[in-house]
């Protein structure tokens, strides 16, 4: 745990990539569908996205979103880690019921779970409730 870099926020990624882009925070918001202050709010950390406004946001600044979450620190980018993605992850990930906060979440409690259990793999074998 003491190797892992600190996350940070998402909407200062955004702020980050619309910066880089020499894109206006009102371009954005335009091109978006959604007003000023909420992007500011965004940004700021004082709002989550939707899911359909982070794939517009990371649309309009011509990224992925995983690439946002990725530069956020959320994604491990050691795709030698994690060359598949699980299929809880993906169903996770699709659940629109979920904010991305919410969806972060389970999905690190779901990989904290799975690596602590990798190491004890090969002694399941000789359990009776495996």
């Amino acid at each position: 745990m003491d190797d892992e870099l600190p996350r940070t926020p998402l909407g200062e990624i955004i702020r980050r990539q619309r910066e880089l882009s020499k894109l206006s925070m009102r371009q954005v918001a335009q091109t978006v569908g959604i007003s000023n202050p909420y992007l500011s709010q965004i940004e700021r950390g004082l709002r989550e996205p939707s899911e359909k406004v982070l794939d517009a946001i990371a649309g309009s600044l011509k990224m992925t979103t995983d690439a946002l979450y990725t530069e956020a620190g959320y994604a491990s980018a050691d795709d030698e880690a994690e060359p598949e993605i699980a299929p809880v992850v993906e169903a996770v990930r699709a659940d629109s019921a979920l904010t991305g906060r919410q969806r972060q979440a389970l999905i690190e409690v779901y990989e904290a779970f799975t690596a602590r259990n990798e190491s004890p793999r090969r002694s399941r074998r000789g359990r009776g409730r495996g």
